[in-house]
């Protein structure tokens, strides 16, 4: 029986040390990643770029979730400060402020690669639905549709009274609870990573293209043409970029939340089953850990950019530089 409890006690005291240690690393680290890449794209030679707009909105989403939800589950977890357990206004914005910020960021993602998928067409006229005044108008309808879709949050979240004098903000046990448990299972594990491969390897299809047909049609020009295939080379070379950054963005965000997606597959297959308490503790810390790598691609952009892309060490060396 010390046994098992002393196994207990080590998965919470784990669970513990992985906020209050890692937390305040990943929210330096985010916020600094945060405001680099705001102040990269937002930019003159960047920010009318559709790509650039969508990433933008990325950065700013990824803001306001590391300093709600990131935050406050830092507290929560690593440091026990938790203003949700005790008051209910806080209790439902903050899972309010939680399924919001967890869809936006990669819906922007998802948009940013149909944007690279319309720019890399074979075809003219759907390459010049590739523009600002779109990206803005999906950005506004996608942000839009998922406050109103998550407002039930607003209203179905509670406290409840789980041990004599222990509360905990959670959403409102029966039909409502298991409906978010199969919303989060297929929209986070399913729908959103299945979207992004998709449309990742699609667009990988179009640059592999176009590239083919920028050989081919370097070998059969003239000089003439040669210096206006190198001019164009030139004008999208930062739209190259671009890709790059999205694609390697996208992979970063399918790779940590592969965790996530598999425990809350098996979460809802054991649900119905008995389990030891050893069992119920243990699954309990995979989910900690799966939900705080799940925060992990909100934080670390900017670093990937830095080594994926040289136009975007570019920009943050003249940033720095106040050029």
């Amino acid at each position: 029986m010390s046994e098992i409890y002393n196994y207990i006690l080590s998965l919470a005291l784990a669970t513990t040390n992985i906020y209050k240690i890692g937390g305040p690393i990943l929210i330096s680290m985010g916020m600094v990643s945060c405001i680099t890449s705001l102040r990269v794209f937002s930019k003159k030679t960047l920010r009318k770029n559709p790509c650039s707009i969508y990433l933008i909105a990325c950065s700013i989403s990824n803001f306001i979730m590391i300093s709600t939800l990131i935050l406050i589950s830092t507290l929560g977890t690593g440091y026990k400060i938790d203003p949700s357990s005790y008051n209910i206004i806080f209790c439902r914005l903050r899972f309010y402020a939680t399924l919001v910020c967890d869809v936006l960021s990669p819906s922007y993602l998802i948009f940013a690669t149909i944007d690279r998928i319309l720019l890399t067409s074979r075809n003219a006229l759907t390459r010049q639905r590739s523009t600002p005044r779109l990206a803005y108008l999906c950005i506004s309808i996608i942000t839009v549709f998922w406050l109103i879709f998550h407002s039930h949050a607003l209203f179905y979240t509670i406290i409840i009274e789980t041990l004599p004098g222990v509360r905990v903000c959670y959403f409102q046990p029966g039909l409502y609870l298991s409906l978010v448990s199969y919303y989060s299972l297929i929209i986070k594990a399913f729908l959103i990573p299945t979207i992004m491969v998709i449309f990742g390897l699609w667009t990988v299809k179009n640059v592999r293209s176009m590239n083919h047909m920028t050989i081919v049609a370097g070998n059969s020009s003239t000089h003439g043409g040669d210096v206006a295939i190198g001019s164009a080379r030139s004008a999208h070379s930062k739209d190259r970029q671009l890709i790059k950054i999205l694609l390697v963005d996208t992979s970063v965000y399918i790779f940590f939340n592969t965790m996530i997606s598999i425990s809350l597959i098996y979460q809802q297959i054991m649900q119905n089953q008995p389990q030891t308490l050893v069992q119920i503790y243990l699954q309990g810390f995979i989910m900690s850990v799966s939900v705080f790598s799940a925060y992990i691609p909100f934080c670390i952009g900017c670093y990937t950019n830095l080594v994926v892309s040289k136009t975007f060490r570019k920009e943050v060396k003249n940033t720095l530089l106040c050029k």
